[in-house]
């Protein structure tokens, strides 16, 4: 599957509002936090928990994010990107 989309976060602000509405579509929502990945499953319960991991300090979506299918990639970790390419 090859890039359909590339979009610059210094020029597509997202914040936790249209973030959710775009994690809301997916399956899970795979967090990259330091050396580990946090692995979430959007729904209600789990909706601050997953913007208060995937929002920077200034509120804005993490970069990089990725959307394979309907999985969401947020932030970077080494072994979370190991896995996504196989």
């Amino acid at each position: 599957m090859g890039i359909v989309e590339v979009v610059d976060a210094r020029n597509n602000v997202m914040k936790a509002e249209e973030a959710w509405k775009l994690f809301q579509d997916g399956d899970s929502i795979h967090v990259g936090k330091g050396k580990k990945t946090v692995v979430f499953t959007p729904g209600p319960a789990s909706q601050e928990e997953i913007l208060k991991d995937s929002l920077g300090r200034t509120g804005n979506l993490r970069a990089p994010t990725l959307r394979v299918g309907k999985v969401f990639y947020v932030g970077y970790n080494d072994e979370m990107y190991k896995e996504l390419m196989g």
